[in-house]
C-alpha cells in the first residue's frame, strides 16, 4: 500500500488516499479514517475503491463537479 495522501475532514475524522494491489489488480482507495477515541486512527466503512485505470474518468467527472460549483 502506498499512501498518497491524507485530506482533514473534521476534528475526528480525516480521508486518507492510497494506492494498493488487490488480487493482482491496481486500485485507488478513498477512505475515511476516525479517531478510535484513544488517539488511533482506524478505517471505517466510508470509502470506496476503483481501479487505477478509471482514474482519468474519476478525475475528469470531479473536475466537472469543481467547475459547476456543485457543493
Amino acid at each position: 500500500m502506498t499512501d498518497l495522501g491524507i485530506i482533514k475532514k473534521n476534528g475526528r475524522e480525516e480521508i486518507r488516499i492510497t494506492a494498493e494491489n488487490f488480487k493482482g489488480h491496481d486500485l485507488i482507495n478513498i477512505r475515511v479514517w476516525f479517531d478510535d477515541g484513544t488517539g488511533t486512527m482506524r478505517p471505517g466503512k466510508q470509502g470506496m475503491a476503483f481501479r487505477l485505470d478509471l482514474l482519468p474518468t474519476v478525475m475528469e467527472t470531479l473536475g466537472k463537479a469543481s467547475k459547476s460549483g456543485a457543493a
